[in-house]
């Protein structure tokens, strides 16, 4: 038995599922709406507040998507409840990041700028010049957007310069400079 699979999914209060044909659900809620098809191997029940996501069969695939599915209905249901945020840094003398219209523009070490244009339903705001906020309803696209405005300029574990997440521990090396000399 999966053991992600098998915990209910509790349904907050202003949050509707609809379970439709060929396993598709909706969830809508103060944030915006979701859909998703769900494979058929797997079934889903509303009952008393509570989402249970149940397989159908013991074969390999179901077993192997009981879990999976159980994470992305409970990620769909916080998403359109509170949101997903996630917060990039740029670092590096002259690194710097500003909105121009509807795009995003980096000066991160290259002879030009880099644009980059957002998907319409993820968020992208900067605060400053080194701080970008990614939020929205959809944890999926949050979480691509970040890591292709991370790929623009990927962080040098010598310098310390580049694009990362909030919070994230660097490990700088030592480079040349810092090798033992004792031979």
């Amino acid at each position: 038995m999966s053991r992600i699979g098998s915990f209910p999914i509790l349904v907050p209060q202003g949050v509707e599922v609809k379970i439709g044909d060929n396993n598709e659900v909706m969830v809508k809620g103060g944030k915006g709406e979701l859909r998703r098809c769900f494979p058929i191997g797997i079934s889903i029940v509303l009952k008393e507040g509570k989402l249970l996501v149940t397989r159908t069969s013991d074969s390999k695939m179901d077993r192997s998507l009981h879990g999976l599915s159980r994470s992305l209905l409970a990620n769909m249901v916080e998403g359109v409840s509170k949101g997903f945020k996630q917060v990039l840094e740029v670092n590096g003398i002259g690194y710097k990041a500003q909105r121009t219209g509807d795009k995003l523009e980096f000066q991160v070490g290259y002879s030009h700028p880099v644009g980059f244009s957002p998907p319409l339903n993820v968020d992208v705001t900067v605060e400053g010049t080194n701080r970008i906020c990614i939020s929205g309803i959809d944890r999926e696209a949050v979480g691509d957007v970040a890591a292709r405005i991370r790929a623009i300029r990927p962080v040098d574990h010598y310098k310390g310069k580049g694009i990362k997440l909030d919070g994230e521990k660097l490990r700088l090396k030592p480079g040349k400079a810092g090798r033992a000399t004792g031979e």
